[in-house]
């Protein structure tokens, strides 16, 4: 589903405008990106967690020439599903 697939079905199951959906999608990934930026989660029970995990640097191999090279540690950002979400899925 995209991002517009989203606004639309939002707008309809609440009786919305799609401008509506549309802000309110935003203003969700606003928020949880501004969140994770502060090294903080996002839990939302049921649903699932937002969290930031950082790597540490490591040696890797260029696949094209086999060679090694470093990689920097880094941040990034995760999901981790709730279990209502996973029992859902099922």
């Amino acid at each position: 589903m995209s991002k517009k697939m989203l606004i639309e079905t939002i707008a309809q199951q609440k009786g919305v405008t799609k401008v509506e959906a549309g802000r309110i999608v935003d203003d969700f990934i606003e928020g949880v990106t501004s969140v994770l930026k502060n090294g903080e989660e996002v839990s939302i029970v049921g649903f699932g967690k937002f969290e930031v995990k950082a790597t540490k640097a490591r040696k890797g191999r260029n696949p094209s020439t086999g060679k090694e090279i470093s990689i920097a540690a880094s941040k990034r950002p995760v999901f981790k599903a709730g279990k209502a979400l996973k029992d859902a899925v099922k």
